[in-house]
């Protein structure tokens, strides 16, 4: 039996139980008995004093510490940490010069191409790589005293010259407001049986003054669904409305033969002229074919492709019927893709060159918007998510832009049904010119499509412009 006495009180190391002992006869000081160590648990009972605690209550955040003074742990902040990975991320994709940069749980917009925008409102991107209301870039071409026919294509095929040439949508094209080039729609031909035309406008019929001798400029922008042709890609024709000189109807097209090659083709004595032109593919391109003095010239994005006399005025006339997205009504070879603004002029409006320069920007325009907004294309999350983090680069351009005044975010997690508004918070510099603004833990409705909006207000030339750098979400 081990025995040992406190204050002279025995207790019984073998017993069930140590009995309680009076405040009065603990003192203050140690046990160094190496006995003690040998009490097992099961020899402890009943409830200790809350008074030998200290004061206060543990929890499962609190804990008591060793002396005797409780401590609340508080959960672990983790946005500085979300921050700093959206902000390298940022960074590896501006000097990757990687348009859309995507790692687990994040993703990046710093616009080194349009892949990543939709729904670009009063706004657009620059090819330096930000995204503003305020901007000199593509814009649709205006009505003047030269231009025979204008289709803006803004939901339907309205000739917007001074002419009001009717234009049929032949098999009822749809028109798309997600995919144009400017405005608000381009038309969608399906590469079947959908085309437009146009009645003769000159000759037995016809009472528009279109060239029939003398220069011409026929232009508009495509964007192939496929970058693949079958058959060939008639972009379009312009016919003769009158009697041909020698068999056939007179008639100039030009399409893309393979995915290299456009070809010019006449019905008039089968003349043909090929050249390699770029790649096609499924961007967006402009297309211009403008005769002077004789020689047929073409260009894509405003580069002289090619230039060939074997269209003149004597063997082809140019001022009947006009067809877009098909070579004509009977011969098919019909366009699969997107056609926006297209204009007819009775002018050369362009200058020639040497084959492989640059002549001009097309429907280069300056634009100051005072409002816009764009959306980004949606990035597809592993889980479901209900709460979204960003970080937005900036650029003053001109005057000082408030945060969520004249810069506003939303961020939505299904696919934009519905959006939340992000509070931005400045946080310093992003690089040279360019600040940074983060927001945290925005709750949004669930979902797995994630896609984010920005908003400008009180834009105007040379007082207050923002440009857009990028942005990054983290989930």
């Amino acid at each position: 039996m081990a025995i040992i006495k406190i204050k002279n009180q025995a207790i019984d190391l073998d017993a069930a139980e140590i009995p309680n002992l009076p405040a009065s006869k603990i003192t203050s000081g140690t046990f160094t008995d190496a006995r003690i160590a040998d009490l097992a648990a099961a020899k402890l009972t009943g409830t200790i004093a809350t008074a030998r605690l200290g004061s206060g209550t543990a929890s499962n955040t609190t804990f008591l510490r060793g002396d005797q003074s409780y401590q609340t742990l508080s959960e672990f902040n983790d946005d500085k940490l979300v921050n700093d990975i959206s902000t390298l991320a940022l960074h590896q994709a501006t000097n990757n010069n990687s348009a859309k940069y995507n790692l687990t749980n994040s993703n990046v917009d710093v616009y080194q191409d349009s892949s990543a925008i939709t729904n670009l409102v009063n706004c657009a991107r620059d090819s330096s790589e930000y995204i503003s209301t305020v901007y000199t870039g593509v814009g649709p071409f205006a009505n003047d005293s030269n231009t025979i026919m204008l289709l803006h294509m803004d939901n339907n095929v309205t000739d917007s010259s001074s002419n009001g040439i009717t234009v049929t949508n032949n098999n009822s094209a749809t028109f798309d407001s997600s995919t144009k080039k400017v405005g608000t729609h381009s038309i969608f031909l399906n590469g079947s049986n959908q085309y437009l035309s146009t009645p003769g406008m000159q000759g037995a019929s016809g009472s528009v003054a279109a060239p029939s001798t003398g220069n011409y400029t026929f232009e508009g922008w495509y964007k192939f669904y496929e970058a693949q042709v079958t058959g060939a890609d008639r972009l379009y024709a312009i016919g003769n409305n009158g009697t041909p000189a020698s068999g056939g109807t007179p008639m100039l097209s030009i399409g893309y033969n393979n995915t290299t090659q456009i070809n010019y083709w006449g019905s008039v004595g089968s003349v043909n002229h090929n050249f390699v032109a770029p790649t096609k593919d499924t961007e967006w391109h402009h297309y211009a074919t403008m005769r002077t003095s004789g020689t047929t010239y073409t260009y894509i994005d405003g580069v002289q492709k090619d230039n060939t006399t074997n269209f003149d005025d004597s063997t082809l006339l140019h001022d009947g019927t006009i067809f877009i997205g098909v070579r004509s009504s009977t011969a098919g070879e019909y366009v699969y893709g997107y056609v926006d603004e297209i204009r007819y002029s009775n002018t050369a409006r362009y200058t020639t060159g040497s084959n492989g320069t640059t002549q001009f920007t097309p429907n280069l325009i300056t634009a100051n918007n005072a409002t816009g907004n764009y959306e980004s294309t949606a990035q597809t999350a592993n889980v479901s998510v209900n709460k979204i983090s960003g970080v937005v680069t900036y650029t003053n351009t001109s005057g000082t832009n408030t945060l969520n005044t004249d810069i506003i975010l939303q961020v939505s997690a299904d696919n934009g049904s519905n959006w939340t508004n992000a509070t931005l918070t400045p946080a310093g510099s992003f690089s040279s010119g360019v600040l940074q603004a983060v927001t945290n833990d925005i709750s949004v409705t669930a979902g797995t499509q994630l896609k984010y909006k920005i908003f400008f207000a009180n834009q105007a030339s040379g007082s207050k412009v923002a440009r857009i750098n990028g942005v990054s979400l983290s989930y």
